[in-house]
């Protein structure tokens, strides 16, 4: 992966000088040669931080981390009363969670801190944005790495993303690699549980991006005021004391709370977090009327946005590949980070021009003449709305959406996913997503409740599709079946929106894991058509 200049050897007492350590004793000291939470990977040499997760407490390893010869613990408040490992330092503090962050960011000599870091959280558009950005930046003269959903990437890099924010250990090993390889700036997402978990302890960043917030990962957070508080956390914990802040929003929002609007005046409001525009952090707003970066005029098609933009450095004529309001929103993101980097106009333009789709993100996968096929992850009801609205602007003929639901995860969704697809599409075929440990059928006879809400019929998939009918809606729970069956029968001006599981490469049942690429799936399908 790279050579790699991380200390191999630290000082115990030097790793924890930046944290609150409540006990410390110098006659404790120690050559740390690892951090782990884990008591299986704990060893000769490695500090064992016993961190309380959702169902696993690690106080309750500490012995079996001795036994593998870790040469120091660090614990929660009073939790070294009684110790008898004389040959194994313990030390207490406040917060595990926060503590396993800042010593691996320590371990590896703060990596972060070499680097402009840039961090994006929000429930949609993540992803996308940091191709964006990456395009801009390497325009720029820069040398981006990326940590997020799709993978971690840098120079000719590549690695599996497990997470969209990695745990901690691994999180600061990676920044470290870029670091000593040559990165200027990391363009990082930050997932709702990363911040709720205090993954991204250790990190301070330079500017930071809302790019919206709907229903989604409720099954963790319990309700959207819970939710939002995670998302915020990046703009009141993880920002530096001059860092910038851009925040997307739309005035014209007719939905009960606009998230980024709420985010924007609760920032303000707080004048202990000095976002006063003037003297510390800077809060650039982006929308589309009245803010410093803003929507003028918008031209879009099934070929890509053209698009006019206000900025603080003038008015900048963009165009890019990407389809979509929504699209539009996350190259306004972008450029909303880029200016406060201060990046020049031109390299902007030229950075969203050459900018490629991120994988499974409205994908465009080769179809038979005159069938549009996209594969999208849109997996909650207002990323599956987006997209529909948007495709359906853009139809000539019928709009044809494939969707399932992920098992094991928020239920409360599934109806209202199902009720989108059937106010806003021409036929509608309900199918498996990843169901996990749930039975397939009893997940789509949820979303079924939304569907049965709207006008659409429940057909015969074959008799729809054969322009026996031009609407309905059938559920095929085998998602190869129902992506084959629906692009065989889609005719010259559908649209065929195959959305839920976008990148994703598995699908995960009750049975196991196994090899699935909706991208893959429809191209082998559309190549066999003849017209």
């Amino acid at each position: 992966m790279g050579k790699n200049n991380s200390l191999a050897e630290v000082s115990l007492l030097k790793l924890v000088e930046e944290m609150e350590i409540l006990n410390l004793d110098r006659m404790q000291d120690k050559a740390i040669r690892s951090i782990t939470a884990d008591s299986r990977q704990a060893g000769p040499g490695s500090l064992f931080v016993a961190v309380q997760g959702l169902t696993v407490d690690g106080h309750d390893y500490l012995d079996a981390a001795v036994k593998k010869g870790c040469a120091a613990v660090l614990v929660g408040k009073g939790r070294c009363r009684g110790w008898k490992h004389n040959r194994v330092a313990c030390l207490e503090t406040i917060d595990t969670s926060k503590a396993l962050g800042r010593a691996a960011a320590g371990f590896h000599g703060y990596p972060a801190r070499r680097m402009l870091m840039l961090g994006i959280t929000g429930t949609n558009g993540k992803t996308t944005t940091t191709y964006l950005l990456e395009s801009i930046i390497r325009q720029a003269g820069g040398n981006p790495g990326v940590i997020g959903t799709v993978n971690y990437r840098y120079n000719t890099v590549e690695i599996p993303a497990s997470f969209t924010t990695p745990d901690p250990v691994s999180l600061h090993r990676i920044l470290a690699e870029m670091a000593d390889n040559g990165v200027t700036h990391v363009i990082m997402e930050a997932s709702s549980h990363a911040l709720e978990q205090k993954r991204l302890a250790g990190i301070l960043f330079d500017v930071v991006l809302f790019t919206n917030l709907s229903r989604d990962h409720l099954d963790f957070h319990g309700d959207m005021g819970s939710y939002f508080a995670s998302k915020k956390r990046l703009f009141t914990e993880y920002l530096k004391s001059e860092g910038q802040a851009i925040v997307i929003y739309d005035e014209q929002n007719d939905l009960d709370i606009d998230w980024g609007r709420r985010l924007v005046d609760e920032l303000r409001a707080d004048k202990t977090l000095g976002y006063t525009g003037e003297k510390g952090r800077t809060l650039v707003d982006c929308g589309f009327s009245g803010t410093k970066v803003s929507v003028l005029k918008t031209q879009e098609s099934l070929a890509g946005t053209f698009a006019s933009l206000a900025t603080p450095s003038g008015e900048l004529q963009i165009h890019s590949d990407l389809v979509g309001t929504f699209n539009l929103k996350n190259i306004l993101g972008a450029v909303g980070v880029a200016v406060a980097l201060g990046i020049s106009g031109e390299k902007i333009v030229a950075g969203l021009a050459q900018a490629q789709p991120a994988p499974g993100r409205l994908e465009r996968v080769q179809s038979p003449t005159g069938v549009s096929v996209f594969v999208d992850f849109a997996h909650s009801p207002d990323a599956l709305t987006n997209v529909l609205q948007t495709m359906r602007r853009l139809t000539s003929g019928r709009l044809i959406v494939i969707f399932g639901c992920g098992g094991d995860r928020d239920r409360g969704k599934r109806p209202l996913m199902g009720k989108a697809a059937g106010l806003m599409a021409d036929v509608v075929v309900l199918t498996s997503d990843n169901p996990r440990s749930e039975i397939p059928t009893d997940i789509l006879r949820d979303i079924e409740v939304g569907l049965k809400e709207t006008a659409l019929p429940r057909l015969r998939l074959e008799a729809i599709l054969k322009h026996q009918a031009r609407q309905g809606y059938d559920i095929v729970p085998s998602r190869r079946e129902a992506i084959r069956e629906t692009i065989r029968h889609a005719r010259p001006g559908d649209v065929v929106l195959l959305c839920g599981k976008g990148h994703e490469t598995c699908q995960i049942t009750p049975e196991g894991r196994f090899f699935f690429d909706d991208r893959l799936e429809a191209a082998a399908q559309a190549a066999v058509i003849k017209w």
